[in-house]
């Protein structure tokens, strides 16, 4: 679904991407897995479209990614940005006719997606009366509603309560049950080797391991993703640490 090629970008003096290949299939989850300040973020914002390259090609969907693709994508990111004096659905359906829904559609997925995720008697509310976890709650409906080819989740279960972490757990996977191809940003070890398929780990800018989990799982005597990830991270410290 979407092939980073030689991806590389500096600000100023500072590289922080260095020549990152990845490949993400079609209809899996794929977990993008680093430390603080690897370049998750920035490689992240390079998919978005939101800053360029300096050098490096996007294909998304089998060909050269262009603006027009950004319409397939849906960003759910660590920062959450609802603006907090709106009404949840009016902001929510000024929202997904950004993405190109006309407010009857619109109207009509919110519904379903509120009604499923029980916070339907939330549409009258201002953003600030709710709780982080049901702020994210919204945030998420608004991610997925115009229905993504790609779907890329920055520490999506931040904030939440274990029982409404599993339950966005479960709507991921019916997700990608229909074929939406998602990347999954987190530092929770414990949700990446439950949910994805293939992993990538970055560290000082560059990939250090990546491929399908249970492969690199195998290739580690089957330990858990969390003592991988610190094994990768320290054998690959920058020498100046």
């Amino acid at each position: 679904m979407l092939e980073i090629n030689h991806i590389t970008k500096h600000f100023g003096t500072y590289t922080a991407l260095d020549d990152v290949s990845l490949h993400v299939r079609r209809g899996t989850v794929f977990g993008l897995l680093g430390p603080n300040g690897a370049g998750k973020t920035t490689l992240i914002r390079v998919v978005n479209r939101i800053i360029a390259p300096d050098s490096g090609i996007l294909q998304f969907d089998g060909h050269p990614m262009t603006e027009a693709d950004s319409v397939r994508i849906g960003y759910l990111p660590e920062e959450r940005g609802l603006y907090k004096k709106m009404r949840v659905g009016e902001q929510a359906v000024y929202l997904a006719r950004l993405k190109g829904l006309d407010k009857a559609e619109a109207e009509r997925r919110l519904h379903q997606w509120f009604d499923k995720l029980e916070i339907d008697g939330w549409w009258n509310r201002r953003v600030e009366e709710l709780s982080k976890g049901m702020q994210q709650k919204v945030q998420f409906v608004v991610t997925v509603l115009h229905e993504p080819s790609l779907l890329i989740l920055d520490e999506p279960f931040s904030g939440f309560d274990p029982v409404n972490a599993d339950l966005l757990k479960r709507e991921i996977r019916q997700l990608q049950a229909q074929g939406t191809s998602i990347i999954f940003s987190t530092h929770n070890m414990a949700s990446a080797e439950e949910l994805c398929d293939d992993i990538a780990l970055i560290n000082h800018a560059r990939v250090v391991l990546s491929g399908p989990l249970a492969d690199i799982k195998a290739q580690h005597a089957n330990d858990p993703l969390d003592k991988i990830f610190i094994e990768t991270v320290t054998k690959t410290a920058s020498p100046t640490l």
